[in-house]
């Protein structure tokens, strides 16, 4: 569900959500009612949300099960980074 998987996000971001509330300039009561499936952001939170934590909107709103990172404004540099820090945690487990 949306609220699950924002809340995941956001801690696994390390935020708490009065921090993720000011990245959004919304209420921190607003992303408490999130979490707690009281109410939805709008478009407009669900595109902020999945560019803030680099995913798609399809996985914020369950529709993808797998979580995909979003490189786009990456230059080829950091995107090759990303990729070997990516195979280094893979080789890990």
């Amino acid at each position: 569900m949306l609220y699950d998987i924002i809340k995941e996000l956001r801690e696994d971001a390390g935020y708490s959500q009065s921090q993720l509330a000011k990245k959004l300039d919304v209420t921190r009561s607003s992303v408490n009612a999130w979490e707690m499936g009281i109410s939805a952001p709008t478009t407009q939170y669900i595109v902020a949300l999945a560019k803030l934590f680099h995913v798609s909107t399809d996985y914020l709103l369950g529709l993808e099960s797998e979580r995909k990172i979003n490189l786009d404004g990456y230059s080829k540099s950091e995107i090759e980074l990303i990729y070997n820090l990516v195979k280094y945690f893979d080789e890990q487990k």
